[in-house]
């Protein structure tokens, strides 16, 4: 009989010994040596003048295995956070490779800028040989990028500045979270929690502990909000000034070019969820009916409804997942397994880890690490199967040129969106009763809300913060202001209380290495259900030509992607309409199950 999977993670089959491990400091010593090594072939490298120089390739080569030996470092010390935020080693750790990062940055803006210097007649004849033809798309990106950069003493300066100025302050935000703790006292019992461990206390069907729990969530952000403001303030002053210097006008752009997507395509995205508002609007009043109150306040969004608080243990919600995944195909089941029996994921719900959960790759080794607190509700299980869908990802991606498997975020929330919602779906059809369908439904449902509307609020919210950044630093008043003025538009003025802090308490506003890290979710949410209703269709058959979309995710922009993989023009509404009036047909079900008689 199978042993039951353990719920942490292991690490030592990288490095052992954790943030002190010998093993992590050689590799960390040998990636520095690589970097001075390659600095200078680099440096010495000259630009090719004729189609058959292969001294690119040979560069590219060493770039891949840097980049993946990189990878590794930052993943490992990723998870080191993660697991204790009290690990101050950890933090040492990560300040060390922000600063390999940054130079490596400051040395591909010098191969990039040599890259521009080739001759339009040469660049174009190098893509003769079939070892460029492949690599195509990224070449003629970096090149563009490139172009569009500042001379690269001057690019090279801002990731040296970055390290303590930028990425700093990225680092401080970890600091401060890792220090916050939330008070609660359940059954005369007083504890403290972890960031993480509060934010689970909001799915509680008690409204007098999520009332607690919010009341002291505030209280414990407000105390940091000064130091948060400054915090957001300088990295968002940090991005301007770059952007300035390179003279963007649009603070988009950045963000834009790295998800390989057009504005129109984004615009178009948001405007066909503005105009589907209403039946979710409507959803949160019936929500409100339903738990007794005129209203839904900030901390009732994730309250489950109905008595049906189904509760998985790890292994069970393991065997759901795996049970589920293997409709759909024999490789993401099979890769899955792997997973949960080599201990790629730690799960387990213990004070002083960090809030959220992320999925890590690693590589050198072909493996990837997810990370999360799990407390056995159905959101859990949902939660699970998202990140093992990204891991999925970049395991499918192993047979791809490794030029070619460095994917944006928007399509990076495909796979694990698709992964949720075959979960989340088979949740629903297995209910033993109606009032398990109905409490599984909302939780459905709330997925729709979060991605549609709370994305949206912050979308709006963080747009509208840079504009006025603009003009110099925003206070934390106006920070709340402006947070709360997102929300009610985002929410459609459908809640009686808001959450002001929200802009302190998010990490994704503070994430240094992806700018704008919100619209990515909706745009891979909603993407991923034009995937989700192929599959239905076509059952088994569809996976090869699901891991064939996977495959060219690094390869081409979202429009070339969908136009290839779906046939569909992801700049006109009716593609996102379709994918909205899905998440409508559950509010739906939502509406007729709790009408009443």
């Amino acid at each position: 009989m199978r042993t039951n999977y353990e719920e942490t993670w292991d690490l030592d089959v990288f490095f052992s010994g954790g943030s002190e491990s010998p093993q992590f400091a050689k590799h960390l010593q040998s990636l520095r040596k690589q970097l001075s090594q390659f600095e200078e072939d680099v440096k010495n490298w000259e630009v090719p003048t004729n189609e058959n120089d292969t001294s690119l390739l040979g560069l590219l080569e060493k770039i891949q295995k840097i980049h993946d030996n990189m990878g590794q470092a930052g993943a490992f010390v990723s998870c080191l956070q993660a697991q204790n935020s009290n690990d101050s080693k950890a933090n040492e750790l990560r300040g060390f490779v922000t600063t390999l990062q940054a130079n490596l940055e400051s040395i591909h803006t010098l191969f990039d800028e040599k890259i521009s210097a080739i001759d339009e007649k040469t660049w174009l004849s190098l893509f003769k040989q079939p070892a460029f033809q492949e690599i195509k798309f990224v070449l003629n990106e970096k090149r563009k990028q490139a172009s569009e950069k500042l001379p690269k003493e001057q690019e090279a300066l801002i990731h040296a500045l970055s390290v303590d100025g930028y990425h700093g302050w990225g680092e401080m935000y970890d600091t401060i979270v890792g220090k916050i703790k939330i008070p609660f006292e359940e059954n005369g019992v007083k504890t403290e929690l972890s960031v993480g461990q509060a934010a689970n206390k909001f799915s509680s069907s008690d409204p007098q502990v999520r009332q607690q729990i919010f009341t002291a969530w505030e209280n414990a952000w407000e105390q940091e909000s000064d130091l948060l403001a400054d915090t957001l303030n300088h990295l968002a002053g940090f991005r301007l000034s770059v952007y300035n210097q390179r003279q963007w006008d649009d603070f988009l752009k950045e963000a834009l070019t790295y998800n390989r997507m057009s504005e129109k395509t984004l615009n178009v995205m948001w405007e066909a969820i503005s105009a589907y508002k209403q039946p979710f609007v409507d959803f949160l009043y019936r929500k409100a009916e339903l738990l007794g109150v005129e209203q839904l306040s900030w901390q009732d969004l994730d309250a489950p409804i109905g008595t049906a608080n189904k509760t998985y243990s790890y292994q069970e919600g393991a065997d759901f997942i795996l049970k589920h995944f293997s409709e759909f195909g024999h490789e993401l089941p099979r890769f899955t397994e792997t997973a949960f029996e080599e201990r790629w994921i730690e799960a387990e719900d213990r004070p002083g880890k960090r809030p959220g959960g992320f999925c890590t790759s690693f590589p050198s080794s072909k493996q990837s690490r997810i990370f999360m607190t799990y407390s056995g509700t159905p959101g859990n299980v949902s939660t699970l199967a998202h990140e093992l869908g990204h891991a999925f990802h970049s395991y499918v991606l192993e047979e791809m040129n490794p030029a070619n498997r460095d994917y944006a975020m928007n399509v990076a929330e495909t796979a694990s969106t698709f992964a949720e919602m075959i979960v989340a779906d088979a949740a629903v059809r297995e209910a033993q009763n109606e009032d398990e369908k109905l409490a599984l439904l909302e939780d459905k449902i709330q997925r729709s809300v979060a991605l549609l509307m709370n994305i949206h609020a912050r979308f709006l919210f963080e747009t509208r913060f840079y504009e006025e950044r603009k003009n110099g630093i925003v206070s934390k008043k106006r920070l709340d202001e402006l947070m709360t003025e997102a929300q009610k538009e985002a929410y459609g003025d459908a809640l009686k209380e808001y959450h002001p802090l929200f802009w302190g308490s998010k990490l994704h506003f503070f994430i240094t290495d992806v700018p704008f890290y919100n619209f990515p979710y909706t745009f891979g949410y909603l993407f991923s259900l034009g995937i989700y209703a192929k599959a239905l269709k076509e059952g088994k058959n569809y996976e090869k030509k699901y891991i064939a979309l996977l495959q060219d995710t690094g390869s081409m922009t979202v429009e070339e992607l969908a136009q290839k993989h779906l046939n569909v023009d992801l700049t006109k509404k009716d593609f996102w309409e379709q994918g909205i009036r899905l998440c409508i047909q559950d509010v739906q079900e939502f509406m007729q199950m709790t009408r009443k008689a």
